[in-house]
Parts: C-alpha cells; sequence; structure tokens
C-alpha cells in the first residue's frame, strides 16, 4: 500500500519569528541547491527547479543576505511546513529603483518599473524554495499565490536566471509574463525581469 503524504501547512512568519526561523530556512536552502545541482534538470509547470550555482548557492551567502532582506520595507515571508518538517519557503520585500533586487546585488530597476518601486508599488519575491521530497505536489505555487493574497502593490516581480527554463515554465504557468532584463554584472548573470499583477 502507497504511503499517505503528511499534509502540508501554511503560515506567515513575522519578521522576528523569520529572524529565529533562518538556521532552519537555510537547511531547506541548501537542501533545495544541493538536490537541484545533483538531479538532472526536468520542465515542471508547477515546481521550479532552481539553477545550481556553488558559488552563490552556499549557506553562509545565503544567510547573509535572508538578515538584510528580513530588515527591507514590506518584507513578507511564508513556510509550508508538515507537522514535523520544513518543506517549502517564499519570501520578498519592496525594493526601491535602485535598491537589492536579487542575488544581493544592487540594479537599476528597468525604466518600466522604476516608477513604480520609488512610490513603493512593487513587490519583489526574492526567494522560492521547496524541498525535493515535495515538488510535484503544486507546494511552490500555493506558496506564491498565498503570498501575493496579500500584498499591497501594484506589481510584483522576480527576477530569474534565463538559463532556468524549469522556473520560467512555471512563472509562465502560474500568469507572470517575461518584461524585462538586468544585464550581468559583478560577476553575476544576467537575469531576465518577470512580472504580474497581484491578486484581488
Amino acid at each position: 500500500m502507497a504511503a499517505v503524504a503528511a499534509e502540508v501547512f501554511f503560515r506567515r512568519l513575522s519578521r522576528w519569528q523569520a529572524d529565529q526561523q533562518r538556521e532552519s530556512i537555510a537547511d531547506l536552502y541548501e537542501l533545495t541547491y544541493r538536490e537541484s545541482s545533483l538531479t538532472p534538470r526536468r520542465s515542471n509547470p508547477y515546481e521550479p527547479v532552481p539553477a545550481p550555482d556553488s558559488s552563490f548557492h552556499d549557506r553562509a551567502a545565503f544567510l547573509a543576505r535572508f538578515a538584510a532582506a528580513v530588515q527591507r520595507p514590506g518584507f513578507d515571508l511564508l513556510i509550508a511546513s508538515t507537522p514535523t518538517t520544513l518543506v517549502g519557503c517564499v519570501y520578498g520585500y519592496l525594493p526601491d529603483r535602485q535598491g537589492s533586487w536579487w542575488y544581493g546585488r544592487h540594479d537599476i530597476a528597468p525604466p518600466e518599473i522604476g516608477q513604480l518601486a520609488d512610490s513603493g508599488r512593487v513587490f519583489n519575491i526574492a526567494d522560492l524554495m521547496v524541498a525535493p521530497t515535495h515538488r510535484r505536489q503544486k507546494v511552490a505555487e500555493r506558496l506564491q499565490e498565498r503570498l501575493l493574497v496579500r500584498v499591497d502593490a501594484e506589481l510584483v516581480t522576480t527576477l530569474i536566471e534565463p538559463a532556468n527554463s524549469a522556473a520560467k515554465a512555471a512563472y509562465e504557468a502560474w500568469h507572470w509574463s517575461r518584461t524585462g532584463r538586468i544585464a550581468a554584472a559583478n560577476g553575476r548573470p544576467e537575469l531576465e525581469v518577470w512580472t504580474r499583477i497581484p491578486p484581488g
């Protein structure tokens, strides 16, 4: 008889709770990217698989970025867990025209987004991760949907590496569209800007 999957629960964390859970979230981050680097890439319209990049996806770098993100205006974080295990996480914040959008970089926002960002009307999803054991269960889709329900912004953005076809397929299935690019800089790859109008 096939095992019944444990129910997944979704919960928002305050800034304080997010900071207290940073080591568990870092564990999930490591697991997500380590498994992605060992497993053949496959396109799945419901679960983006992060592109492996060992020079960036290490624990210390993530913890430094996460600590900074928690302090940003509009920070919001949602986790997915079973009764015993953290299995997913999504978080974001309000960037500004020259704010740190992703990868801890300071980039000039694309012109079509800059004015909205300056007025605090853009919300940026900085990271979306799901444990390999819970992929193909729409956990990522449910995480981003639940996060966006409460977003008070006119536009939601995220940045994706051009080679990450699985993530792009997933976001497209979730009604996002590619609207711009940010040039490669400081050893980081070119990034695609993806956007959507928040629900509601």
